[in-house]
């Protein structure tokens, strides 16, 4: 019973972290004189945005009220290190509170040798109220760097309209030098005020339009739209024109008698009419990373749609608690385009491929978390992922993924799993001819991913920076136009390495065209090397691992779903000019 009980809360947590109900143990409505609760989240290095720990990890004491309990409400925040505890502060709400004690600290030299570090290290924390983020930085050293000082009064600023929060600010005050052995006096301050913000409006004073609106953004988004009318203009033209005069020389020689042909000069990609629709090699992990990509497409497009109606970033591990979900969900689409290909491909080993179709993602994803776990266990990081949130993940994997990659899986196999090819596949394979270099598969799949990452490289420094740095991605119509603009490229480039494979006799175009379009994936991770060393001032074993862990993650991702793009869009051009030829 305790996995039934454990996959119904997950599934519960699910629900809650795409509906923008309550938010916290309140529905973010108050009385005059209600209880308002301070919660402290995390304290961690500032240049290292996952490196978290829980806020009373450093000797900070607590307000005398008693304590409450928070709980996780979604998977999304227990995946994410959300850690509130209790202030302790008594707070009402519209009551003002005049600078006040809540508590000391008693400065042994163990004590003070942790704020030192802290402060050292440049340590800041975070609290919420009323689910709005807050933060302040834990101290400061003098100009030597000899002696450092603790901030010990929080001045809190809360605006109200009506009945509502609409506005926090922090103000960081009271300097105390620290010397061991003395105690410190933590104290704070409540100002309410009545603010003209709307309630629906509050979030909007995190978000920075200078930096995701900026010229550069726009010009980025315009440039990679003249790529993309350029690009499919030209392949347009060139396949158009070039395929024209394919059709015309093979009708012309369908008119040439039995010597005529055999003293011709025949090539070109109707020579290999017998081997294009031939099975790709190891068909079982082909058709696997082929239903994996095409759910990463779908993934992709519906969490950024949803994020365009809803902003999920005013409340917290929802936009990974929504993917969650739709991942989940989308599982039968894994199943039918990966199940389909399969039983088209002659696969008999369908169980198999099913099982790694639904857990290629999951154990990639799960795998990673699990090695960065054990960093994080030993620095004690808020980070740290619960045991009992492994386990509802894994129940999710097992009986909400694999039944319904199932149900994809015999779906596809029925629908669309039988071979209908427009030519007959040789029982013998052609011998591939010897080309130029630049025409070998190896050559033709590093070069594939450039103008893909060309025409998305500058969106991704935004999102790095939105999910390492300190903003607020809201623009996602921009992910939008990226996304397509991305698939079209994707497409056009795949299209064109394709035919000139095949123009020079090479059949083996299926994985060519998957691994040129996933090459992609190698140049984001390259970018995210020099992302690191240039755009960041991160360090630390926790911190590096956390982040190219999880680009590696990102990467192969976003490889997996271009090749998926990539390998669909060429497989109807394939089949298109095939089917356009008379073949004897």
């Amino acid at each position: 019973m305790a996995p039934c009980k454990l996959l119904l809360l997950a599934c519960v947590g699910l629900a809650i972290g795409i509906l923008r109900a309550r938010a916290d143990e309140h529905d973010h409505t108050y009385a005059d004189k209600e209880e308002v609760v301070l919660w402290m989240n995390t304290v961690g290095p500032y240049h290292n945005r996952q490196e978290t720990y829980k806020y009373f990890s450093l000797p900070f004491c607590a307000g005398k009220k008693k304590t409450i309990n928070h709980y996780h409400e979604t998977l999304g925040e227990a995946l994410q290190g959300v850690e509130l505890e209790f202030s302790g502060l008594d707070i009402k709400f519209k009551e003002d509170v005049m600078q006040s004690t809540y508590c000391e600290i008693d400065l042994d030299k163990p004590k003070r040798d942790a704020f030192v570090y802290a402060i050292k290290n440049h340590y800041w924390y975070q609290m919420y109220i009323d689910d709005l983020p807050i933060w302040g930085i834990v101290g400061e050293a003098d100009e030597n760097g000899e002696d450092h000082f603790l901030w010990t009064y929080k001045k809190l600023e809360i605006g109200y309209n009506g009945n509502r929060i609409v506005d926090v600010n922090l103000t960081s005050e009271g300097k105390v030098k620290l010397v061991p052995n003395t105690k410190i006096a933590m104290s704070y301050s409540m100002k309410w005020k009545k603010s003209d913000v709307k309630f629906e409006d509050r979030f909007d004073k995190y978000l920075d339009p200078s930096f995701f609106q900026h010229r550069i953004h726009w010009f980025s988004i315009f440039n990679s739209f003249m790529m993309v009318i350029f690009l499919v203009g030209l392949v347009s033209m060139i396949l158009m024109r070039t395929l024209r005069k394919d059709y015309a020389r093979y009708s012309k020689e369908e008119e040439m008698d039995d010597m005529d042909r055999d003293l011709g000069d025949e090539y070109g990609w109707k020579q290999v009419h017998g081997d294009v629709f031939r099975p790709s090699s190891h068909p079982l992990i082909f058709s696997s990373l082929i239903g994996s990509g095409c759910q990463i497409f779908f993934v992709s497009f519906i969490v950024i749609v949803v994020a365009m109606v809803e902003d999920l970033y005013t409340e917290r591990g929802s936009m990974l608690s929504t993917a969650i979900f739709v991942f989940a969900a989308t599982s039968p689409l894994n199943g039918y385009f990966g199940g389909s290909l399969y039983a088209r491909q002659g696969g008999r080993r369908w169980i198999k491929q099913m099982f790694i179709g639904a857990f290629l993602i999951p154990a990639m994803v799960c795998g990673t978390a699990f090695f960065i776990n054990f960093i994080a266990m030993y620095y004690h990081a808020s980070r740290a992922i619960p045991f009992g949130t492994m386990v509802a993940v894994c129940c999710i994997c097992f009986f909400v993924i694999l039944p319904l990659n199932l149900v994809g899986t015999i779906l596809g196999r029925n629908m669309s799993g039988q071979p209908n090819f427009p030519c007959r596949v040789n029982a013998v394979p052609r011998p591939i001819p010897e080309k130029k270099w630049f025409m070998e598969p190896a050559v033709i799949v590093c070069l594939g991913g450039i103008l893909p990452f060309g025409s998305i490289f500058i969106e991704m420094y935004f999102i790095f920076t939105s999910f390492w740095a300190y903003k607020i991605y809201y623009v996602y119509g921009f992910m939008m136009l990226v996304l397509v603009i991305l698939c079209i490229v994707t497409v056009c480039v795949t299209i064109v390495c394709t035919y000139f494979l095949l123009n020079a006799e090479d059949y083996r175009w299926q994985w060519t065209s998957f691994l040129s379009a996933a090459s992609t994936a190698v140049y984001v991770y390259m970018y995210s090397f020099y992302y690191y060393f240039f755009k960041t001032k991160m360090y630390g074993l926790f911190q590096t691992a956390f982040y190219f862990g999880y680009m590696a993650v990102f990467s192969t991702a976003l490889g997996i779903m271009c090749g998926a793009v990539g390998y669909m869009g060429t497989s109807a051009f394939v089949r298109k000019i095939y089917t356009n030829v008379k073949i004897d």
